[in-house]
């Protein structure tokens, strides 16, 4: 029986060699290529038997073909062999890789060849060296971060001992400029990962204020001046008289994508000279698309590392990072900041002669009044604040941290009152009103997010505000805040404009008054319990009402517990199931204003519904429960 002729058995044949997906050949043990089905035109662009009679050998990919001969030998030895990887030359002379399961016809019917079942693996081989790549360079990034951090630490601890032996005033100055300075760089490197992280958990908030690039740009290229003499480099600007009007949007945020965009031309240029040229490409019913070059005459980026340089942990060498320190982060800000804004980022760079960055952003045009209007400046607001008097609780463990924030507040004439832990805070929320709550995340006996969380449970404390802070802002970090009850957070190193910004313009927080407040406890009506039902049902058996509410008291807490750790989990069956189950017993109990709460959690959280009020009234609910459970122990039951 002919090898062409082995497969052509009917329903076999129709349904998995002509019809499958997979590849077919037939192959004799010499490699000549007996037969194939009509998936190699789709995979590798050969027309149908147009390689019948040709030696499979001569497609496989030279460096490849002796160690491909070799494990085609063994399988001639097995009745079956899998997944032998090889790479197959395409008919545009490509090489896609395939991998093969070979059935041995030796074993089958006595003939001298294979069935080989073949699948399109490139794509996975693609994905693999990918997957290697970002590993690699997540690698590097952490060995690079570990080296930038360790640096300026080292600087601040040297200098810091150096202080400590009375120096002269002349040195004491010279140290104290070098801790400024490795400071500084401390917070930049920080800086950019959290930027970084603000970007990806979608926190990074885009102003549109007024401004003009005629004040902005020469203010910026005079910062590098003094670097740019130190290596006798050109550095100048050009700016298109067309852009010589206002502009609304962010200039902070332009600022910081041409900090960037320069301090890179600085760092990577020894000779020659730097650009930066601004003009209006184009305007259309309101809006000016800006383009800005910043051109260089650098070391220049090789053209196969010109698709990296804008991924996070990447720059075009591990040897840069050596050499030139950073993060690796700058360009990945840079472009995710310019894309955020509707623009878009280019590169052109040829080794060893320079590169050029183009930026183009859309920003809308704007008038004279509008400059007007932004002109409170936050040094202007952040005066103001000082009549604020807001009554502030600082939980915080760390000592320098805790002095830093208390200095910002007291500078704002804040009544500050401070905690160590999650667990004192909470002592102090009992006996104490305060406006806002600066909740750390990270402390010992009782952390912010337990902390937080037994605060929500407070039925006078309900709706204080609280923000974190915390020096981890990943996006599961910040969401980690959120679902404990945090309103905000604020990632650390912060100066004062961002503690500023994050109380008194997006929290919006402002000093209650606090004589005007009920006292504590009287805010809301008193829940209340009647024993009446009880009493009837039992024939006014105090024993048996004893009993019963003994067993409420026992058995209870621990539904409520339960109700309180799904709200967090977020598992609403769960708490709809303990509503249900408590449900009886608050009838009993008398307990009528709480059993409203229980029928509108049990109902909701069954079908899913007004979520967000679930856990508003769950909390609540719970913060009565807490009042009246040791109130009912101690009136009923020693009555």
């Amino acid at each position: 029986m002919k090898l062409q002729n082995y497969v052509k058995r009917g329903a076999f044949y129709e349904a998995v060699v002509e019809d499958g997906s997979d590849i077919i050949f037939i192959v004799d043990y010499a490699g000549n290529i007996r037969y194939h089905n009509a998936s190699v035109r789709e995979t590798l662009g050969y027309r149908s038997k147009s390689l019948i009679g040709k030696n499979f050998f001569n497609f496989i990919l030279p460096d490849s073909l002796k160690e491909f001969e070799r494990k085609f030998k063994q399988s001639q030895k097995r009745a079956y062999t899998e997944k032998v990887e090889f790479q197959f030359k395409c008919k545009d002379h490509s090489y896609r890789f395939l991998e093969f399961n070979a059935i041995n016809l030796k074993h089958k019917g006595g003939l001298e060849g294979f069935i080989l079942d073949c699948r399109d693996i490139t794509q996975r081989k693609k994905d693999e060296v990918e997957l290697l790549r970002l590993q690699k360079a997540k690698e590097q990034f952490l060995a690079n971060i570990s080296h930038e951090i360790r640096t300026p630490i080292n600087g601040i601890a040297g200098m810091a001992n150096l202080l400590s032996q009375g120096p002269s005033p002349e040195e004491r100055e010279t140290y104290l400029n070098a801790i400024r300075h490795s400071a500084e760089n401390l917070k930049v490197i920080i800086n950019d990962i959290l930027d970084l992280a603000a970007i990806e958990s979608g926190k990074l908030r885009f102003e549109r204020i007024a401004f003009n690039l005629e004040d902005l740009l020469p203010s910026l290229v005079s910062t590098f001046m003094y670097q740019a003499k130190e290596k006798k480099l050109s550095l100048d600007y050009s700016l298109d008289e067309k852009l010589n009007r206002i502009l609304l949007g962010d200039p902070v945020r332009l600022n910081q994508i041409l900090i960037n965009l320069i301090s890179n031309a600085v760092k990577f240029t020894h000779t020659g000279s730097i650009s930066i040229k601004c003009y209006a490409e184009k305007k259309h019913h309101g809006t000016c698309w800006v383009r800005i070059e910043v051109s260089d005459t650098g070391v220049g980026i090789p053209e196969e590392k010109l698709n990296t340089i804008f991924e996070s942990f990447s720059q075009a060498d591990a040897s840069v990072t050596r050499r030139y320190g950073g993060t690796g982060l700058g360009l990945t800000i840079v472009k995710q900041l310019v894309e955020l804004q509707h623009g878009t980022i280019h590169v052109v760079s040829e080794e060893h002669v320079g590169s050029t960055f183009m930026v183009t952003i859309p920003y809308g045009i704007g008038k004279f009044k509008d400059i007007a209007q932004s002109a409170p400046t936050r040094d202007r607001a952040l005066k103001d604040v000082t009549k604020s008097n807001l009554h502030v609780l600082l939980v915080e463990d760390n000592d320098i941290n805790r002095l830093y924030a208390k200095s910002i507040l007291k500078n704002w004439q804040c009544y500050i009152d401070v905690a160590e832990n999650g667990l004192v805070a909470i002592e102090k929320i009992k006996n104490n009103f305060y406006d806002v709550v600066l909740m750390d995340v990270q402390m010992p006996v009782m952390d912010g997010y337990e902390a937080t969380k037994a605060i929500r449970m407070m039925d006078q404390n309900v709706n204080i505000p609280i923000i974190a802070l915390t020096a981890n802002a990943t996006q599961s970090d910040v969401e980690k805040c959120l679902a404990a009850g945090m309103n905000d957070y604020l990632p650390k190193p912060f100066t004062p404009e961002d503690l500023y910004h994050k109380l008194f313009d997006d929290l919006k927080i402002r000093p209650a008054n606090i004589q005007a407040k009920s006292p504590k406890g009287t805010s809301k009506k008193d829940v209340a319990y009647n024993l009446d039902y009880l009493r009837s049902v039992s024939g006014n058996n105090e024993e048996f009402i004893r009993e019963m509410v003994t067993t409420f008291i026992q058995t209870v807490p621990g539904i409520l517990e339960d109700m309180s750790q799904s709200m967090d989990g977020k598992d609403w069956i769960k708490l709809s199931r303990l509503a249900h189950q408590i449900k009886p017993s608050f009838t009993l109990m008398g307990l009528d204003s709480l059993r409203s709460d229980i029928v509108f959690i049990e109902e909701n959280s069954k079908l899913e519904t007004n979520l967000p009020e679930v856990m508003r009234i769950t909390g609540e609910f719970l913060g009565k429960c807490s009042q009246i459970i040791p109130r009912l122990s101690k009136e009923a039951l020693s009555a």
